[in-house]
């Protein structure tokens, strides 16, 4: 028993190592490049110095103060070159000028050892200048001048150093570029998916709020039926039981298709429900359907308006009497929900979810009104662009 406890122990404490050395590593993998992967390019400078130090250079005093003057200017660069904002200021760019006059002033006094000293600055261009443009613009003049002094100090041999400074130029800064990009799209990516999960999750807070708010409503007023029957038609009351379990089983399944963003309503099933609901609070419903056949998203948004504004007229109204119009063109199609009651209990009449229906209705290029009606009352209107095929006509129903 110790042996197996100790050795759960040891898994799990070596899993545990394993788990934080993979996101230490994912860290630094996402961290990318900075000035620090540039600096061990600085022993390219050690000829330089030896040069000095065996005394051969003259004035090795000067030299040194000029040495230490590129490495700590190179330095600088460098680190400032991977922040957009220092590199891109007035002041990187000066000591980028300055380097760059350093180490000409220096190949021209010395020579030899010290044309090493233009592939860094190669190094420190290309990290600093990033753009396609401006660096075609700096590093063929670069490089035709780094070939003037080589060619004048060490002849055809320094070849090299003129093409290890064409090189180290391009290669940094496409990679720089290269890595910028990278990050970009990284943090694109990044926030696009933040921007898909708001969506995702204002949807579903939306259907949850209609859904559950209608059939709450129904269960509600189904329940006081059921109160009232009870005592004295029992048959009756077991009838509106049944219905109050058929909309719970209804209402699951609702949600489940909520949840996962399949759920397409049919307006001609959510109309009979309104009657049903309305019929059963006591308020007397018309509906009256004319116009073209729907496409399928247009129905559901419709399904949508219907359920919501029967919902209010039950839960705020107090109407005896509501009318469901729907009527349209090849063009528009038209839905008025009107009652005869007081309106929504909310000031300006529109609740959180007629204020949702009007940015569903919008995002699909239509519109959604609700205010008093002209006769008194409460009037909901939604209109929408709709795609027909064959004209639907129906009578009005009680």
């Amino acid at each position: 028993m110790r042996d197996t406890g100790m050795k759960d122990v040891w898994e799990v404490w070596t899993g545990a190592a394993k788990e934080r050395r993979r996101a230490r590593a994912g860290a630094r993998k996402e961290r990318g490049p900075s000035g620090l992967s540039l600096l061990p390019w600085l022993l390219m400078g050690l000829g330089a110095l030896s040069h000095l130090i065996g005394g051969e250079a003259p004035n090795p005093w000067l030299g040194g103060l000029g040495l230490l003057a590129f490495n700590s200017l190179y330095i600088a660069i460098v680190f400032r070159a991977f922040d957009r904002c220092a590199r891109e200021s007035w002041v990187t760019w000066a000591l980028l000028v300055t380097l760059g006059a350093l180490t000409f002033a220096l190949a021209i006094g010395y020579g030899r050892e010290w044309l090493l000293l233009f592939p860094l600055l190669g190094l420190a261009v290309g990290a600093v200048v990033r753009g396609k443009e401006r660096l075609r613009f700096i590093v063929f003049p670069l490089v035709a001048a780094v070939g003037v002094v080589t060619f004048w100090r060490d002849g055809w041999d320094s070849f090299g150093v003129v093409y290890g400074t064409f090189i180290s130029v391009m290669v940094t800064a496409a990679i720089l570029a290269l890595d910028e990009t990278v990050r970009e799209l990284r943090a694109t990516r990044e926030e696009l998916a933040r921007a898909a999960v708001e969506k995702e999750r204002l949807r579903f807070s939306r259907d949850l709020h209609d859904l559950l708010g209608h059939t709450l409503s129904v269960i509600v007023v189904k329940s006081e039926v059921v109160r009232r029957l009870a005592p004295r038609d029992l048959d009756a009351a077991l009838a509106q039981v049944a219905d109050i379990e058929s909309v719970g089983r209804q209402a699951l399944t609702e949600i489940r298709e909520a949840v996962t963003g399949y759920r397409e309503g049919s307006l001609a099933t959510e109309l009979d429900r309104a009657r049903d609901a309305l019929s059963t609070a006591g308020i007397e419903p018309v509906v009256r359907r004319s116009g073209p056949l729907l496409e399928p998203a247009t129905e559901a948004l419709l399904s949508w308006v219907v359920r919501e504004s029967a919902t209010n007229a039950i839960r705020h109204s107090g109407a005896a009497h509501c009318e469901i119009t729907l009527s349209g063109t090849a063009e528009r199609v038209r839905l008025t929900v009107t009652d005869d009651g007081r309106g929504p209990a909310e000031p300006g009449g529109a609740g959180s979810g007629l204020r949702g229906l009007r940015e569903r209705l919008a995002a699909a290029g239509g519109t959604l009104d609700s205010g008093p009606a002209p006769r008194g009352g409460f009037r909901v209107t939604a209109e929408l662009p709709v795609e027909t095929s064959v004209q639907h006509q129906g009578e009005p129903t009680g």
